[in-house]
C-alpha cells in the first residue's frame, strides 16, 4: 500500500528553497465569533493567516519583492548593507531572506519593541539600531533617513514605507489568492494601515477584477491608541506609498478592543495571532453584524509568539 501510493507521486516533493514558501497562506472561517457577534448566517467573514510564512508574518511577501526588486535594479549587492526602519515584522523578514541570500543588514526601531522580536532579528545576525520609544515608528524612519544621507554609499536603503515594490508583492500574490480562494465571490475587504502596502496593494487586484468590492482600511481610533504594525494616518507620517482613493472608508479601533479581540481569537478559533490581527478582525466582525449578506475577507498579519513578553 505504501509503495502504491509513493510511485503514484502523493508523497513525491521536489527540493525547495526556503523563499519558495512565501505566500499561498491558507483562508480561514471564522466560526465561533461570528456566532458569537451575532453576524447573519448569510454573511460570511474569511481572515488570511499570514502567519503561515517562513518568518512568521504577511511582511515576508513585501521583503522579498523589495529586495529582489533591489537585486535586479543593482541596488543590492555584497558590498553594501541593507537597511530600513521598522517595528518587527518587516526586519525579521529582511532578516531571513538576506540570510538565505548572503546579505548583511541593519535596522532602526523603536526601543520598546517585544524582546522576542529583538531576539529573533539577531538571531540572523542583524545590527539594531534603536530610537525613542516616544517617537514610535516615525522616530524610527527619521533616524535611518539621516543614516542613510551620511553614508549613501555604503547602504542599500529599503524604505518599505514609499518603495512600489512593497505594494507590488500584494498585488501579484495576496491579492490573486484571496480571489481564488473566495472564486471571485468576496464582497468586502478589509486591512490595517501599517505601510499600507497589504491594503493597497490587494486593493488594486481586487478593482480591476471587480470594481463593486468595498475596501476598507483599519486604523487605530486616535494617536493615544497604541497598536504594533499599524498607524493612525493623520498623527503620523503617511507613508508615499497610500492612495487614499483606493478607500471606500476607514474604520478605528481602540487599543482596548484590539487586545480583547487577540485573545478571544486565540481562546475561541484557536489562532494565536497579534495585536494588529485583533484589530483587524474587531473590525470585520463589526462591518459583518451590520449586513445582511456577504463574503468579508480581511488579513491576519501575524503569529502572537513575538508579543508574549507585552502579555499579561
Amino acid at each position: 500500500m505504501a509503495q502504491a501510493l509513493y510511485q503514484e507521486g502523493n508523497f513525491l516533493r521536489k527540493p525547495v528553497s526556503i523563499l519558495d514558501r512565501v505566500g499561498d497562506t491558507p483562508l480561514l472561517k471564522v466560526c465561533n465569533l461570528s456566532t458569537e457577534w451575532g453576524v447573519s448566517p448569510a454573511v460570511e467573514v474569511y481572515a488570511k493567516a499570514e502567519w503561515f510564512n517562513p518568518g512568521g508574518s504577511v511582511k515576508d511577501r513585501a521583503a522579498l519583492s523589495i529586495i529582489e526588486e533591489a537585486e535586479r535594479r543593482g541596488w543590492l549587492t555584497k558590498d553594501k548593507i541593507l537597511i530600513d526602519s521598522t517595528s518587527g515584522n518587516t526586519g525579521i523578514a529582511y532578516g531571513w531572506i538576506a540570510a538565505s541570500k548572503g546579505y548583511r543588514v541593519t535596522l532602526v526601531m523603536p526601543e520598546n519593541v517585544s524582546e522576542e522580536r529583538k531576539k529573533t532579528l539577531r538571531a540572523y545576525g542583524v545590527e539594531l539600531i534603536f530610537t525613542s520609544p516616544f517617537e514610535g515608528s516615525d522616530g524610527a524612519i527619521k533616524r535611518v533617513r539621516e543614516i542613510v544621507a551620511a553614508e549613501p554609499e555604503r547602504y542599500c536603503y529599503a524604505n518599505q514605507y514609499d518603495n512600489p515594490a512593497n505594494w507590488q508583492a500584494h498585488f501579484l500574490g495576496t491579492g490573486p489568492e484571496i480571489w481564488s480562494q473566495t472564486q471571485g465571490t468576496l464582497t468586502h475587504f478589509l486591512a490595517g494601515i501599517g505601510t499600507s502596502g497589504t491594503l493597497m496593494g490587494t486593493a488594486r487586484f481586487l478593482r480591476c477584477m471587480d470594481p463593486e468590492i468595498e475596501i476598507i482600511g483599519v486604523q487605530p481610533e486616535d494617536e493615544l491608541s497604541v497598536i504594533e504594525g499599524l498607524k493612525h494616518l493623520e498623527s503620523s507620517i503617511v507613508p508615499g506609498i497610500y492612495e487614499d482613493s483606493l478607500l471606500d472608508r476607514t474604520l478605528f479601533v481602540g487599543s482596548a478592543e484590539a487586545y480583547e479581540m487577540t485573545r478571544a481569537l486565540s481562546i475561541r478559533e484557536g489562532w494565536f495571532v497579534g495585536f494588529s490581527a485583533g484589530a483587524a478582525m474587531h473590525a470585520a466582525l463589526s462591518l459583518a453584524r451590520s449586513l445582511e449578506e456577504g463574503v468579508i475577507v480581511t488579513v491576519l498579519p501575524d503569529g502572537g509568539a513575538k508579543y508574549l513578553s507585552l502579555i499579561d
